[in-house]
């Protein structure tokens, strides 16, 4: 038997003060097995007696019993005991008790039982004296025994105990029992460990893969691919030339066909790419709401022009109306939006009922609150909201995050907030709307959040058709639930479970009060069948279908070659053509830390093949005959050099690839070989006693190293020999003095003597020489000043330390005037050398170019390079552990000696209108003051000729709504780096404000206060003026037109109380609110200003595929 060291989940042993017989089973039961909140399907009491103790076995098994009906019948559960503890426990006098399946081998194939146990030792005499422990487990054939390896030490079985009257264990003997309760399993997965659970075979259903933070995003696309109308709309975007990491909507149709077609879970790494995310941007959660209308926005983009066009807002998109009507004249003010979800209040509701009350409460204006209505001056009005319409998919979501004044935070609201599964929104709309259908939702979908306003987890549970049951999607597992799991456990606050304090210990059970749903997906009763129609195999695109299918066979194919991997080696051919483009040592380039390996041509080669096969397949590859090639096999050399060492035999028919890399090629992975090509087959393979010699040519001209071929020369031959059979290979003039120089190894160059023999000179098969123009002096003396290099030794010297620096622009994205390019440099050169080249490259003067190094592990700005240090390139890539480095570049205007006296800014200026109209850049004494710099900026923007020629510069808030303005006088390098300054012109209403005026703060945002854009402003309120007023007076300083500002709402913000905005009517007089200093007046429209800040501490989600 398999037992564990530790096998109870329940409590440990106790001594229970309200002593309960254990003869009265059913009380016995209510006290020591806490009710779990499942229905119970059976529940029976075994007792079995035990005499003589001492004596008894070390190892007991109890007669079997019956528990759970028909399901037992023929495999009962037993008690397992060993009455001196377990042999796998410590040795400690221990007994040891557990509750074992019977006959686990005899039971249907996958079979479990989900029991609730208690077993006591109990005296014979007297059933109030007992020791007892408790646990629930889900019995399988892998994990057939649950119970205690230390249920109790033996002597405190065997003596009198503190407070009881006899020992439990009294004349050897004593009653084992065990109270058994089988549960109701409704899900199949209850206290299931998920190893090897299989969700498509349990649900029909696969998960997605989490990137790190990304369930947010997992848990919204499940409910969006659940909605099939969505997801064929989503089909029905073109894609068929599209990249999937450049296009959202393929990727997403991707996507959504492997959650169709696979059975694995699915990776959702293509569509952060495609959003133009980053790996970091998968490790921050975001707001689903937000991110949701994102998507939906660049859909609704997508498919504009296509069959698809108009189905987002069909499905999403309901109407509301904003109203004040007279209560004794007939006249009414209103205005009617679109919404694409509906915010509703937690805090203060009961239920969602409630909440859809409270959004439409009646505000009456009565006393000193009247409404000016146009032609009938003060009126009795009543101010709300009504419906118009819902969509046929109604997204809901819960304000579970919100302000808490006191704590001067965000902080989550947990509060128990019930929802139904269905619910008539008829009592929400207009007497106008049309009720020629009802307006009854059922419950498809609870996105679920666990945890705090910090972090935590999502998942969603969706009932994807009216036939499919309750499914959990929680990231890459999919396990069916109850109705209690959807609603009840969703619904926040305190757990009403009926659990006592003990059992709400349990971690799980502690943490149900921080989980619950925060957005809800409702869809119409009548729109059901259109919404959720089955998915049909015409529904995805062919083409769609065709690409995946190949990339499927693909996948397939690669992991069978990795799974074969093993029978078969890789073999790589140098040949003269690879040869001649190589630049660096030896043949070719393979294991080199300082640069990648050369791109040779390869062969996947099973082990056991002959070489003859191999070798008929070399040929076919390079198109010569058989007969006319040999191959070579490289070694590596114990000077760390890779030559060819040793021709194949030929003759050798038994000779297999595998003996071939083991016996001739040792200590190597691959087998590299280098194609020697015969001319004359007919001829003997090479000439007697000569060696195979590798020529490489210097061309100082050209600055580089390149291989020129092989040739073959007799051992006693003199190495001067070599000269004019370059001068011919290279169509030199004959007698052109070249040098020679021996490639020994790294670090090892020398020049070669020409008397000398190719013996003498310990010149072997496969050896390099190197060769150049002998150049007169003074062409060296040219070369040198111009920092070239004028012999293969310095050429090899920089070879060995060459690195790649990769520069890209530090601000701009790369274009023309900022490309992205990469330089090769040496370690030991300096940042004169590689600022020259960089400058060479940009054509833009190297002392006006700035560098800034970057952190190796996200490419992120680190520090700026200083030029007066003169670091070398091997200092400057210190944190780096690879070949090369990123480096950010800034073209400036200024040399950057000047930098370091002066103070580098860019200004925004927004003008007299609020709108961003360019950036300027400036260069001053760090000393100047911030209104110097407003002189210089006034110079290069065109203020309003009747304007007040003053300007303001200022900061934004880090909220987004207020700016944060400088007196003038502030030195201007004394402002923190980095910064983003604004400047606009002020207007002459605001500088003319008298005491009697009150000048506000305004800013931008799109209908949540945390989704602020654009630049905040001031504005000039005056006494006694109608917002109508107000209004126009805010278009003009806007400069929008007037459909433009027809689609403005303003709102009044309090920051003291953070309340909701407070939406402004044409006839309200804001002069009349007390402005605390931090109240502001918030326009209420689209973003288009492209500078989304999206809440105070959370990067605003962008898509941009």
């Amino acid at each position: 038997m398999d037992t564990l060291d530790e096998k109870a989940n329940g409590g440990p042993s106790m001594e229970i003060d309200e002593i309960v017989s254990v003869r009265n089973h059913e009380a016995f039961a209510a006290k020591h097995m806490p009710d779990l909140g499942q229905d119970i399907k059976d529940f029976q009491v075994f007792t079995w007696r035990l005499e003589n103790w001492k004596k008894l076995d070390k190892k007991l098994t109890s007669q079997e019993f019956e528990c759970g009906g028909h399901k037992w019948c023929a495999r009962s559960s037993r008690i397992l005991l060993f009455p001196f503890g377990n042999s796998n426990a410590p040795p400690n006098d221990t007994v040891s008790v557990y509750l074992d399946y019977a006959e686990p081998k005899k039971a249907p194939e996958g079979w479990h039982a989900c029991a609730q146990f208690a077993l006591v030792i109990s005296n014979i005499h007297d059933p109030t004296v007992f020791t007892v422990s408790h646990a629930h487990h889900r019995f399988i054939a892998e994990e057939c025994d649950w119970g205690f390896t230390r249920f109790s030490e033996l002597r405190k079985l065997f003596n009198v105990q503190e407070g009881q009257p006899r020992p439990t264990i009294e004349n050897e003997s004593a009653d084992i029992s065990v109270f058994v309760r089988v549960l109701e399993d409704p899900t199949g997965v209850l206290w299931h460990n998920f190893v090897n659970y299989d969700s498509k075979k349990e649900t029909g259903f696969v998960g997605l893969k989490n990137q790190g933070a990304t369930c947010y995003m997992n848990s919204l696309l499940q409910s969006l691919f659940c909605t099939r109308y969505f997801r064929k709309a989503v089909y029905q975007i073109p894609t068929e030339d599209d990249l999937p990491t450049e296009s959202v909507s393929l990727a997403l149709q991707r996507v959504f066909y492997h959650l169709q077609t696979s059975d694995q879970p699915v990776g959702t790494t293509e569509l952060t790419k495609s959003f133009g995310w980053k790996s970091l941007d998968s490790f921050l959660q975001h707001d689903v709401q937000e991110f949701n209308r994102v998507l939906q926005d660049k859909l609704e983009s997508k498919m504009k022009g296509t069959i698809a066009e108009g189905a987002i807002a069909k499905l999403f998109v309901g109407k509301m109306k904003s109203y004040i009507k007279c209560v004794n004249v007939e006249y009414e003010s209103s205005r009617t939006e679109e919404f694409n979800d509906i915010q509703l209040n937690v805090k203060g509701m009961r239920n969602l009922y409630e909440s859809f009350k409270d959004y439409v409460a009646v505000e009456n204006m009565d006393g000193e609150n009247k409404y000016q209505a146009e032609g009938f001056g003060l009126q009795d009005a009543k101010k709300g909201i009504i419906f118009e319409s819902f969509p046929p998919v109604l997204h809901l979501q819960l304000k579970r995050f919100e302000y808490d004044i006191q704590r001067d935070a965000m902080v989550k609201i947990n509060d128990r907030h019930e929802f139904p599964f269905e619910i008539d929104l008829g009592e929400f709309l207009d007497a106008n709307a049309d009720r020629s259908k009802p307006w009854k939702y059922r419950l498809t979908g609870v996105l679920v959040h666990s945890g705090d306003l910090h972090g935590g987890h999502y998942f969603a549970l969706i009932k994807p058709d009216r036939d499919t049951r309750w499914l959990k999607f929680d990231d890459d597992r999919v396990t069916p639930v109850t109705d209690k799991e959807v609603l009840e456990e969703n619904y926040g606050g305190e757990p009403l479970n009926g659990l006592p304090p003990t059992a709400q210990r349990n971690q799980v059970r502690a943490m149900k009060r921080f989980t619950n749903a925060y957005m809800l997906v409702y869809i119409r009763e009548s729109a059901m069948d259109e919404v959720l129609a089955p998915f049909t195999e015409e529904d995805t695109p062919p083409h769609l279908k065709r690409r995946l299918d190949e990339e499927r066979l693909q996948s397939e194919a690669k992991k069978r070659e990795r799974e074969e991997q093993h029978l078969f080696l890789t073999a790589k051919v140098i040949t003269d053509e690879t040869f001649s483009r190589h630049e660096g040592f030896d043949l070719a380039t393979f294991d080199e830390k300082n640069w990648p390996p050369s791109d040779l041509p390869s062969f996947r080669v099973l082990k056991q093949e002959t070489y003859s096969v191999f070798k008929s397949r070399v040929a076919q590859h390079f198109n010569y005959p058989e007969n006319q090639i040999r191959l070579w096999v490289l070694v590596n050399r114990q000077n760390k050099t890779v030559r060819p060492d040793t021709a194949i035999p030929e003759n050798e028919p038994t000779l297999t690839v595998e003996v071939i890399r083991n016996n001739m090629a040792a200590r190597q992975n691959d087998l590299r070989l280098y194609l020697d090509v015969v001319t004359d087959p007919s001829k003997p393979e090479s000439p007697p006693q000569s060696i195979m010699v590798f020529l490489k040519h210097f061309d100082t001209s050209k600055q580089n190293l390149l291989g020129a071929g092989k040739v073959y020369m007799p051992r006693t031959s003199k190495v001067g020999d070599l000269v004019p059979i370059i001068n011919e290979r290279m169509r030199w003039t004959p007698g052109t003095p070249v040098k020679l120089y021996e490639e020994i190894k790294p670090g090892m160059i020398e020049l070669m003597k020409p008397k000398l023999s190719f013996a003498q000179s310990e010149i072997q098969d496969g050896d390099v020489i190197c060769f150049q123009v002998d150049l007169p002096e003074k062409e060296i003396h040219d070369l040198e000043s111009q920092g070239l290099h004028s012999n293969p030794i310095h050429f090899y010297d920089f070879i060995q330390n060459r690195v790649m620096i990769i520069f890209r622009p530090k601000y701009e994205d790369s274009d023309h005037d900022h490309p992205e390019f990469s330089l090769i440099l040496s370690k030991k050169q300096n940042y004169d050398t590689m600022s020259i080249k960089a400058g060479e490259y940009l054509r833009h003067d190297p002392i006006k170019l700035r560098f800034t190094t970057t952190h190796a592990n996200n490419g992120n700005a680190k520090s700026v390079l200083k030029r007066s240090l003169n670091q070398s390139i091997a200092e400057i890539m210190a944190p780096y552990y690879t070949t090369s480095a990123v480096i950010l570049y800034e073209k400036l205007d200024v040399s950057i000696v000047e930098l370091e006296t002066k103070r580098s800014l860019k200004v925004i200026w927004t003008g007299i209108h609020n709108k961003e109209e360019g950036t300027f850049p400036f260069l001053l004494p760090k000393t100047s003051s911030v209104y110097e710099l407003a002189e210089n900026l006034a110079k290069q923007v065109t203020l309003t000729p009747s304007g007040t020629g003053k300007i303001r510069i200022f900061e934004i808030s880090r909220d987004g709504k207020t700016q944060k303005e400088f007196t003038g006088s502030e030195m201007i390098g004394n402002i923190p780096d980095p910064v983003d300054l604004y400047a606009e012109e002020i207007p002459r209403e605001e500088l003319e404000a008298d005491d009697a005026d009150k000048v506000i703060g305004v800013f931008h945002f799109s209908r949540e206060l945390t989704r602020t854009h654009g630049i905040p402003f001031k504005f000039v309120v005056k006494r006694g003026e109608k917002f109508s007023d107000t209004k126009k007076r805010l278009q003009a300083r806007l400069g929008v037109s007037d459909k433009d500002i027809a689609k403005y709402r303003f709102a009044l913000i309090q920051g003291s109380t953070f309340k909701q905005p407070s939406y402004i009517e044409d006839d309200d007089t804001i002069y009349e609110h007390q402005f605390a200093p931090e109240d502001v007046l918030g326009l209420d429209h689209i973003d288009k200003s492209g500078r989304s800040k999206a809440g105070v501490a959370e990067k605003a989600i962008v898509i941009r595929g």
